[in-house]
């Protein structure tokens, strides 16, 4: 049931007297309430609402109107409808060709639905005739006149409205008539119609229009006064198009370049357009004064016409909507990132925080790890998270702080910094801003572009960034900085002291198997040209090439060998060989060639004098193996291996606990006074320094010297005093994770580094034991075969 615009009909006749059936064929009605003593054209088109107007015309002409809950069902059911409505006489009826009807229709009385007596091909119900309920009092004269006053106030805002309504208003003694008149006139949902027909009770009726009234006439009264302030605003601008045009047929009659003026005034419309804000606008205004001025042919044209294409085009007022939906959030993020839980976590709440306090500044994110762990890609997989655009620079050897802040408007070529390009080229005033390997900014006389990142990676600060270029603060308060880095060492301290860093460790077999089969195989194999059909991957294939191809922390170098089978099976599938391609542990060597990286820690500690340390390095855990040897001489301490001065230091620290405790290890004392001691750490190629192998030199030094080997399913790592006592070290978890992938079984690390366990997954020290200790002489039990030793789980 649709309905056509309402007319209000005068001189129809009062159908109060009109008998009403106990029993009403009931007509659903579709976004409109028709009311008692009221005339509302209707127009039927459902095929049963049809049929029921022609049998209804050819009776009593009397039916039931009651509205539809939901508008847009097309056949309403029992409780699909309200069950007060109004009983009304069919006055007119007039067919169309398309089958539909036009009807107008009085009300005549409320009625209640009491009982459903039939429901095919249209709805009957028994009835109950609902009359007015009032009592005259002041407080109902009050009710009403103030009803009919307000309405006339709305009736006068309403152009659609007839002014004979205020004429037949003000004639309305009837205070439920009265009510049901004005709010049949007035724009109201169907829900707070229904609300009026439902009240039987005069006044309560009043009561409840009073509200829609004044409600309605507030919105009129505003809508008037912003139309008044349009018009006002119109007539202005009207005023200055004359006066432009007028200045135009001017200039064109003194033969004055028409075309500049309408270069001006197009840049004046686009700085209107930018919402700049009020300083912004004002300095681009003066700028483009200044270009009006200017002859095309002089150097500064150039110069401030620029100057103004960036000013407009960057976004000052554009923003992206933040996706809020934290479970899709997260779903995203899972879907294009295995583990990497923290950095999850914390992205997940800022957008919880997000959802409570619009307001929130951005955070100033530090992704920490290796190389190949994901940190660059997770930018992007933050910004598809969170509905955000998506900019990413390099400042690896950046060097000049103009790359930064930009160069000032004097220089030649001059352009706007890397930050402010950026945001330009994100086109949103509040992208993901990713500034890729921060830790690798250079320095030298042209300035510090390390100090101009302070500014711009501190919340307090970047709401007023000023470029030199632009020479006008623009706000960054709504951006989102990532950096990346694998060291934080080379990262400024003040710097470093405005980012959360989150650490980015290696992942373990475990996971680069699920990381492999989740995302690079199907990466790869859709890079490549094949399709599932053609190509096929058993973990085992995987397993034997991140232990025998790819030792890393990342798995850059696993997706390049993944590459290179997907390549060599495309070359055989483009000619012609269609038989798919299972790629296993044995037959991988075809592809890949033979290992690169084989087992060699019981190899390399088969003999005394060579022990397994653990040491951090930019890319990840390493296992490091310290040789020991002594040969005839006079106290000689000879260190290779490219070692550092701490390094050093903490091997003459181990010679010197040794031979202080020499009578404990049954040591002659004058055994360094006739020996020369060679301490030895292969890979000589790679400088090598930090205090952590303290405790795996002494190891070294004291198997060579009682010539017991170290036990060769143990490495170790941890700092020595003089006393013999371990301290504590960096990089415990980048260290397991090492000598996970490396085989060992068993660590030996500080006492106080135990807590660092617990930042290890459960997964990744499954099969694991760990000895936390805090002497050496716990780690000579532990570590040489043949000595008295007690085990510390």
């Amino acid at each position: 049931m649709d309905e056509s615009p309402f007319q209000f009909d005068a001189d129809q006749a009062d159908a109060e007297d009109t008998k009403i059936p106990p029993e009403l064929a009931i007509l659903p009605l579709r976004d409109t309430v028709a009311f008692p003593n009221i005339v509302t054209p209707l127009v039927v088109a459902r095929d049963k609402s049809v049929q029921l107007i022609n049998d209804v015309i050819s009776g009593s002409r009397i039916l039931g109107l009651v509205a539809q809950k939901e508008a847009e069902n097309e056949d309403p059911i029992d409780n699909d409808i309200y069950y007060y409505g109004t009983a009304a006489i069919i006055l007119r009826m007039l067919k169309f060709p398309d089958g539909s009807l036009r009807i107008l229709v009085q009300g005549i009385s409320r009625i209640k639905l009491l009982k459903l007596t039939q429901i095919e091909p249209y709805f009957k119900y028994k009835v109950r005739t609902l009359n007015d309920s009032f009592q005259n009092s002041t407080e109902l004269e009050a009710l009403k006149r103030n009803v009919a006053i307000q309405f006339q106030k709305v009736v006068t805002l309403v152009p659609q409205l007839p002014d004979e309504l205020q004429v037949v208003v003000v004639n309305t003694n009837h205070p439920g008539k009265l009510a049901d008149l004005v709010a049949s006139n007035l724009n109201l949902s169907v829900a707070e119609k229904q609300e009026i027909i439902e009240a039987i009770d005069v006044k309560q009726r009043l009561e409840k229009l009073t509200v829609f009234v004044s409600r309605e006439l507030e919105v009129l009264e505003m809508g008037s006064k912003i139309q008044d302030q349009v018009q006002t605003e119109m007539g202005k601008n009207q005023r200055e198009y004359f006066l432009r045009e007028q200045l135009r047929a001017i200039q064109k009659e003194l033969g004055v370049g028409d075309e500049r003026s309408m270069e001006i005034e197009e840049l004046r419309e686009k700085i209107q357009k930018a919402k700049m804000p009020e300083e912004v606008e004002t300095e681009a205004l003066r700028e483009l004064d200044r270009l009006s001025k200017m002859q095309p042919g002089a150097a500064e044209y150039t110069v401030s016409r620029t100057y103004l294409d960036w000013m407009i085009l960057l976004p000052w007022a554009i923003s992206t909507e933040d996706n809020l939906d934290i479970d899709g959030a997260q779903k995203v993020l899972d879907e294009d990132h295995y583990d990497l839980e923290k950095v999850k976590e914390r992205i997940i709440e800022y957008l919880a925080v997000r959802k409570l306090k619009k307001d929130t500044k951005g955070p100033i994110l530090c992704f920490v790890g290796p190389p190949g762990v994901g940190k660059t890609s997770l930018g992007r997989s933050i910004a598809r998270a969170m509905g955000r655009n998506f900019v990413r620079i390099s400042l690896g050897g950046v060097h000049d702080e103009a790359e930064i802040r930009g160069h000032r408007r004097t220089y030649i070529g001059a352009l706007p910094g890397r930050i402010i390009q950026g945001i330009k080229n994100a086109g949103s005033n509040n992208p993901i801003f990713m500034l890729d390997e921060v830790d690798k900014i250079g320095q030298d006389f042209r300035g510090d572009p390390s100090s101009a990142l302070l500014e711009v990676l501190d919340p307090e600060q970047n709401f007023s960034f000023s470029d030199h270029y632009l020479d006008v603060p623009f706000d960054l308060s709504k951006v989102m900085f990532i950096t990346t880095a694998n060291i934080l060492d080379t990262i400024p301290s003040a710097l470093r002291d405005r980012m959360e860093v989150i650490h980015l460790s290696g992942y373990i077999e475990e996971e680069k198997i699920q990381i492999a089969t989740k995302y690079l195989v199907p990466r790869q194999v859709g890079e490549n040209g094949l399709k599932r059909k053609n190509i096929s991957f058993r973990k085992s294939a995987l397993g034997k090439m991140i232990q025998g191809y790819t030792r890393e922390a990342g798995v850059r170098n696993l997706e390049r060998q993944i590459g290179t089978i997907c390549r060599k099976v495309a070359r055989d599938v483009a000619a012609g060989q269609d038989e798919k391609r299972l790629i296993s542990a044995d037959n991988i060597a075809t592809f890949l060639g033979p290992e690169k990286f084989y087992a060699e820690v019981k190899e390399r500690t088969a003999q005394s004098g060579v022990a397994t340390g653990l040491a951090w390095t930019p890319t990840g855990g390493d296992v490091l193996f310290i040789e020991a040897s002594q040969m005839p001489g006079a106290k000689g301490l000879i260190l290779t291996g490219q070692l550092g001065d701490v390094m050093k230091e903490s091997a003459q620290a181990a010679l010197s606990y040794i031979r202080s405790r020499s009578s404990d290890f049954q040591l002659n004392d004058d055994f360094f006074s006739k020996k020369d001691i060679h301490i030895h750490v292969p890979a000589g190629a790679i400088p090598k320094d930090g205090p952590s192998a303290g405790v795996t030199i002494s190891t070294a030094l004291l198997s060579m010297l009682i010539n017991k080997v170290v036990r060769n399913d143990l490495a170790m790592t941890g700092e020595i005093t003089l006393r013999g006592k371990v301290l504590p070290v960096g990089g415990i978890k980048e260290k397991m994770l090492a000598a996970r992938r490396a085989g060992i079984k068993k660590v030996i690390l500080p006492a106080k580094n135990k807590d660092d366990l617990e930042e290890i997954p459960e997964n990744a020290k499954k099969g694991m034991s760990f000895y936390p200790v805090d002497s050496l002489d716990e780690v000579f039990r532990l570590a040489i075969k043949g000595l008295d030793r007690t085990t510390t789980s």
